[in-house]
């Protein structure tokens, strides 16, 4: 049987409500960023909407490109010159619809970065922290220290951590928030944690992770935040039936 695809709209709203868009005030639009056309065959997955993800999903025929860092940041230049006007013009070029979905995809409890990232961990959740709830906190798989949690990191995600305290420090409590939520430290420790794992780190985070004795792991932005946007895509394949690829752009941060 052939692909009939669903409506640009009906996929945006299953989206918007399976995360929950509507709840979260956020640095972007979360949703649909940019339209093209009317149906929705295929959809190409990855983290960052980046001319090399855009190439990827024309070349693969995708009706729609699903993110997790979209367009339009608050913070940014709004005119479109320079690499957004190449970005721009492929994607409209192409007919490709752009979803980007930042915190929601944060938060969802179950196919969320931070949620994906304590599954492939074997993390428990015992409860969450930070802004609009983003942060989660739990218990390790097995009792150990901090250093084992770093290389556990190391071995799930492909790349070495950088570890910021006692490596030899039980682990209780872990808590966590992935890419850069370097900033919600003190809403870390809050939880009681042992060690906050997150994906970036700043020059302040080194000397608080010293003074406070909770250790801090800066695991990569990208790579503690591929696996939500993975996981959704296989939801849009399971529940709506279209075909969805996840495309890992190489990135070491």
């Amino acid at each position: 049987m052939a692909n009939e695809g669903i409506a640009r709209e009906e996929l945006g709203s299953w989206l918007d409500a399976m995360l929950e868009a509507a709840r979260f005030r956020d640095y972007c639009p979360n949703g649909l960023q940019v339209e093209g056309r009317a149906r929705v065959r295929r959809v190409v997955c990855g983290v960052t909407a980046s001319l090399a993800l855009i190439d990827a999903a024309v070349a693969r025929g995708a009706d729609a490109l699903l993110v997790h860092h979209g367009w339009f940041w608050k913070s940014e230049d709004g005119r479109v010159t320079g690499f957004r006007r190449e970005r721009m013009a492929r994607v409209l070029a192409s007919g490709i619809n752009l979803f980007a979905y930042h915190l929601p995809l944060d938060a969802h409890p179950s196919i969320g970065n931070n949620a994906q990232l304590a599954r492939r961990l074997g993390w428990g959740v015992d409860g969450r922290f930070a802004e609009q709830d983003i942060g989660f906190f739990g218990a390790p798989a097995a009792p150990g220290t901090v250093g084992e949690v770093a290389r556990d990191l190391a071995r799930v995600l492909g790349r070495e951590p950088l570890l910021v305290g006692d490596s030899a420090r039980t682990v209780r409590r872990i808590a966590w928030c992935s890419g850069g939520a370097q900033d919600y430290f003190e809403a870390a420790l809050a939880t009681g944690a042992d060690v906050f794992v997150s994906g970036e780190v700043s020059e302040q985070t080194v000397h608080l992770a010293r003074e406070t004795g909770m250790a801090f792991i800066a695991a990569g932005h990208h790579a503690t935040e591929r696996y939500g946007i993975e996981a959704l895509g296989a939801e849009v394949q399971a529940r709506l039936g279209i075909p969805s690829e996840f495309v890992d752009i190489d990135n070491p941060v």
